[in-house]
């Protein structure tokens, strides 16, 4: 079943269903490449299990990780109404299992259920809102609070009242397009002040509170 989290949260029932009868599964093993920045994208996708990380490379061949999607998470929905050109890539973190929805065959059930594309279409007005936003976040807010900001969504899925990310400053610095060195000095100085603490190759949130009024701070 297709999750009702993410780009479906708001989605009827009957579109789901619809949706769900269009999916198929795709297997993909730790480290393989699912979609390449410039591929040809006709496919939405949902993870329900493992994890698939988004990237883009700039001209100067410089990589950005946007996101590392978990199981309820969906991504390339803009496929299902415009399939062009995949503007990031995806690849498996571990041994990741994925519905797949394809254009034609979510426009061939629509053909029997048209009442329902009206549903889509604003599913789709949603979701380019959500996206307008996180583009003005990470070309408007200064870097600690985009940094503030992914470490709460990349520790969102977790329940634990002190969640720790595995991920080095390296990597983080890609998710926020920073330098290393930017990340570790703004790193230091939350420890410092009792919001993480370090971790064997990563951190642990101490003060989620205060890790949370960071990343609305728009001028740090």
């Amino acid at each position: 079943m297709l999750p009702s989290s993410g780009f479906l949260s708001h989605a009827s029932k009957d579109l789901r269903d619809l949706m769900g009868r269009a999916a198929s599964e795709v297997s993909l093993k730790n480290g393989e490449i699912l979609f390449e920045q410039g591929d040809d994208g006709d496919t939405l996708y949902a993870v329900t299990k493992g994890a698939i990380e988004l990237s883009v490379i700039s001209r100067e061949g410089r990589k950005l990780s946007l996101d590392v999607l978990r199981p309820g998470d969906m991504f390339g929905e803009i496929a299902l109404f415009d399939p062009n050109t995949r503007t990031a890539g995806a690849v498996a973190i571990g041994d990741t299992t994925l519905l797949s929805v394809r254009n034609a065959d979510l426009l061939r059930e629509l053909r029997g259920a048209p009442e329902l594309a009206v549903d889509l279409v604003r599913l789709a007005g949603q979701r380019m809102r959500w996206m307008s936003k996180q583009l003005s976040e990470q070309v408007f807010l200064p870097m600690p609070s985009r940094l503030a900001r992914k470490i709460m969504h990349l520790t969102a899925h977790g329940d634990s009242e002190h969640p720790v990310l595995d991920m080095s400053q390296a990597d983080l610095a890609e998710f926020v397009g920073a330098t290393r060195e930017a990340v570790s000095k703004t790193l230091s100085a939350w420890k410092s002040r009792g919001v993480i603490e370090s971790t064997r190759g990563g951190l642990k949130i101490i003060d989620y509170s205060a890790l949370e009024a960071l990343g609305e701070l728009d001028d740090i």
